[in-house]
């Protein structure tokens, strides 16, 4: 899959059911998720992450955080609450409307579109948290994945913190990925996107799953040390929620 077909994908999944398509409860589909509710997911999962990153003693500092696939802004609008400037980033443009609209009463938010498949527009060392969730396992390839993490690495500050989430593995079941390849074959007999996502269970999302080794492995490369992992399971989809120190 080309970056830019996953970029259509995303901005079809935003204009949709945006709240579903960045936390996808299938009881919430349909634009079923209160927007409070929604919401407070993000305050507790940022509390959750930095308390154990209170214990691990990153970030030392707590300027600048980064939100990677910011989506509608839940993690980003959370973080601006405990860094003087948070930064969402997604390659939705449709997301980052939501997103700002939703966090138009948080000061210290921005956000960016980034679809180039890197993240160059943003220097070296320029955040103290560079934070990702339920984002990495959508991505075209492992390749691009990969590439992720390792800009991750570069955008910590010195005393900063990386914390990411990505499956390990997937269950059979997923691993096959009926519903996507459903998804891709009626759309391409000519099935509007917009009827797939209203009317049937299916999506075009992807699951790309990165073994815990490789994972490690690209990370020592990189100069970085693995300061910690914790599992973070879903069903079948095996997850481990990776942080890093950068050096």
């Amino acid at each position: 899959m080309s970056l830019a077909r996953h970029k259509q994908d995303w901005e079809q999944l935003a204009a949709e059911d945006p709240l579903w398509a960045v936390l996808s409860d299938p009881a919430r589909r349909g634009n079923g998720w209160d927007v409070g509710e929604f919401l407070e997911t993000g305050e507790r999962e940022i509390a959750e992450v930095l308390a154990r990153g209170e214990e691990l003693g990153l970030p030392a500092q707590f300027g600048r955080a980064l939100d990677f696939g910011c989506g509608a802004g839940r993690l980003t609008r959370a973080l601006a609450a405990r860094f003087d400037v948070s930064v969402g980033v997604d390659i939705s443009e449709r997301m980052v409307e939501e997103a700002r609209r939703l966090a138009a009463d948080r000061p210290g938010c921005e956000f960016r579109v980034d679809e180039t498949g890197d993240l160059q527009q943003f220097p070296d060392g320029s955040f103290d948290l560079v934070y990702s969730t339920l984002v990495l396992q959508h991505q075209p390839s492992r390749r691009l994945v990969a590439a992720y993490i390792s800009e991750f690495v570069r955008l910590v500050a010195p005393g900063g913190a990386a914390v990411f989430q990505l499956p390990t593995s997937l269950g059979h079941v997923h691993r096959l990925q009926v519903g996507r390849r459903a998804y891709a074959l009626l759309r391409a007999v000519g099935v509007p996107e917009r009827e797939l996502l209203r009317r049937t269970p299916l999506t075009p999302m992807r699951m790309t799953p990165m073994p815990e080794a490789d994972v490690r492995r690209l990370l020592e490369g990189e100069g970085a040390k693995v300061l910690h992992t914790e599992r973070i399971d879903e069903g079948r989809i095996r997850a481990l929620r990776y942080y890093v120190s950068p050096a």
